[in-house]
């Protein structure tokens, strides 16, 4: 139990951390397109994580670094940056929040893992608690915007559920630098043609980018990962409620945005729902 609590724990600093990107990305790296700063997330850490661990993958591992970089970088934070771009940031954020459902029935299509109530319920219940923290009554639609949200949703999903099964006999760390270097390797291509060029980046720019890479990329990611070799897919991918719920109080303590009555009560649907969701597994 007290391995289990640790393995937790340990795994939630992960989208803690993620929850700080809004704020880090709005207040240092204003001039950044979205898609440059995944690019410059991603190819950095992964280049110097693999400088660090010294070893490439082999055989077969060649092939799945690429889907599972694709699934969980490339993939995930190109359709989150179309998300984000056509809809607003509560609509997008209640779309992704989706991924812990979806998570959900892969596992028990991809790993066997027995479908159980209460996680699918846990998983529900949370996807209302993002509602409620982030979602605002004057919020649009808009069909293209929430295809890519649930794509993005979807991505990640498939690419929590198959790290899980395609486990390495390689350190958590080894395995965050090859996913890190292919995702990034990935982006570097859509970001020249969407974007063109990356700005010289200022004093500040670099401190928001050390931030985002080293810790909120290298660091993070390697807990992530951990976590899903030891912990149930539902249970790692009901931790990523924590992210919205990281940005808006971040936003309340920092930037002075309020905190209402509604939001509160999605703040306790998000902790019940992971509670639940760990109960089941």
């Amino acid at each position: 139990m007290k391995q289990n609590l640790s393995d937790l724990s340990l795994t939630a600093l992960a989208p803690i951390v993620w929850g700080s990107t809004y704020i880090v990305s709005t207040e240092f790296l204003a001039g950044f397109s979205p898609m440059t700063v995944a690019m410059l997330r991603a190819l950095p850490a992964g280049v110097l994580l693999l400088a660090f661990v010294r070893q490439l993958p082999t055989g077969i591992w060649w092939l799945r670094s690429f889907i599972l970089g694709a699934l969980n970088i490339s993939i995930f934070l190109s359709m989150l940056f179309v998300a984000a771009y056509r809809l607003p940031g509560g609509v997008a954020g209640t779309i992704l929040s989706a991924q812990p459902l979806i998570v959900v029935f892969l596992a028990s299509l991809l790993l066997s893992v027995r479908l159980r109530a209460p996680a699918v319920l846990g998983a529900l219940a949370g996807m209302i608690g993002v509602a409620l923290l982030v979602l605002t009554p004057d919020a649009a639609l808009d069909l293209i915007g929430i295809a890519a949200g649930l794509a993005g949703a979807a991505s990640m999903a498939m690419g929590v559920t198959l790290a899980r099964k395609w486990q390495p006999s390689v350190s958590a760390l080894t395995f965050t630098a090859w996913q890190l270097t292919t995702g990034g390797l990935l982006l570097a291509p859509v970001v020249v043609l969407v974007d063109g060029s990356i700005p010289v980046p200022t004093l500040s720019n670099l401190m928001g980018l050390v931030w985002l890479g080293l810790i909120g990329a290298a660091l993070t990611y390697a807990l992530w990962f951990r976590g899903i070799g030891r912990l149930a897919p539902s249970v790692v991918s009901s931790l990523l409620f924590l992210s919205p719920l990281t940005a808006v109080l971040l936003g309340w303590v920092f930037l002075g945005q309020s905190l209402m009555v509604l939001q509160i009560i999605g703040i306790a649907l998000i902790i019940g729902s992971i509670w639940l969701i760990q109960r089941s597994s």
